[in-house]
């Protein structure tokens, strides 16, 4: 089957389109005719670091949508013709989402929301699923303050729908154009991007938010916007040798839950009761999968590039 592939770890030019095997699905496992896979910033964390010991070429993408086109023994949760999402690991040596072809543990797997495309649907299960577990790690209840960074991009959107769920209040940052998306997402407070970030929630939430989920990569730079004792969930890995003030902070591991089927079904009624916007950025065939890091690694899309089959 097609698949995007990476030849060796590098640059753009290291992308192309490989002929990868398939099997068939094993017990417990489903095979997806893939229609869209997203491109996220862990593609181009593989892209550029490669995949440890599993010998290349990799696949990248974490998240799918497509027509479930055979199933494995066990399996009677889905059948086949089903429209369905999923979430994987690409780190395993048949590769991630961005192939014709997927097959992946049915309990990763669960049917898209009604009225999306399969396009809208490939952007939720992993960055559901990351905001699902960093709002678990954050423990934060009814009447606590939450800040979030990134507020206008896809998993920030999702975060802040998904921590109003909960009852908490949401302070997030947006560039003033994004501030009525940001604020359609849940958001009670919207502040200023950059250097006033701090400033500007401490003047809202005097004592600090309770918890803060940093999406956007800012690290120790937004500290002074956590109240002492707080707690700060980080994607991709970052962890400081030291913090300030009793300042926690923890490391969203995605990989550890993508056979969560009860958050996926959870992100799917949510989003079939319009509390969550699947936004699609743009739509590349394989071929174009630089094209799709590229614009991905540059930072400002509202929403996710596809890699469209």
């Amino acid at each position: 089957m097609r698949a995007v592939g990476i030849t060796a770890p590098g640059g753009l030019d290291v992308l192309s389109v490989i002929d990868r095997p398939v099997r068939e699905p094993g017990s417990g496992e489903v095979r997806i005719a893939v229609r869209a896979a997203a491109v996220n910033p862990t593609d181009i964390g593989l892209r550029t670091a490669g995949a440890g010991g599993l010998p290349a070429p990799w696949t990248p993408g974490m998240d799918a949508a497509g027509t479930i086109e055979s199933v494995g023994e066990g399996v009677e949760r889905l059948r086949v013709g089903e429209e369905v999402m999923a979430a994987v690991s690409p780190r395993r040596p048949e590769g991630g989402a961005q192939v014709e072809l997927l097959v992946v543990p049915a309990a990763s797997v669960v049917a898209i929301p009604n009225g999306v495309t399969l396009q809208q649907a490939a952007t939720l299960p992993m960055n559901g699923l990351t905001a699902k577990l960093g709002l678990e790690l954050l423990g934060l209840g009814a009447g606590q303050t939450l800040g979030v960074t990134g507020g206008a991009g896809l998993l920030g959107s999702y975060v802040i729908a998904l921590a109003k769920e909960v009852g908490a209040r949401v302070i997030a940052d947006a560039k003033p154009e994004d501030e009525p998306l940001v604020r359609s997402f849940g958001a009670e407070v919207v502040v200023p991007r950059g250097e006033r970030f701090v400033s500007a929630v401490r003047e809202v939430a005097p004592d600090g938010v309770d918890g803060l989920y940093d999406t956007a990569l800012l690290h120790d730079s937004v500290f002074g916007a956590i109240r002492d004792g707080g707690t700060m969930v980080v994607v991709r890995g970052w962890k400081p040798e030291q913090t300030e003030r009793g300042i926690v902070v923890k490391q969203v591991s995605v990989g550890t839950v993508l056979e969560r089927t009860d958050w996926l079904e959870e992100l799917r009624q949510l989003a079939c009761d319009g509390l969550l916007q699947l936004r699609v950025a743009r739509e590349y065939p394989p071929e174009q999968a630089a094209e799709a890091q590229r614009i991905t690694e540059a930072g400002g899309l509202r929403g996710r590039a596809l890699i469209v089959f």
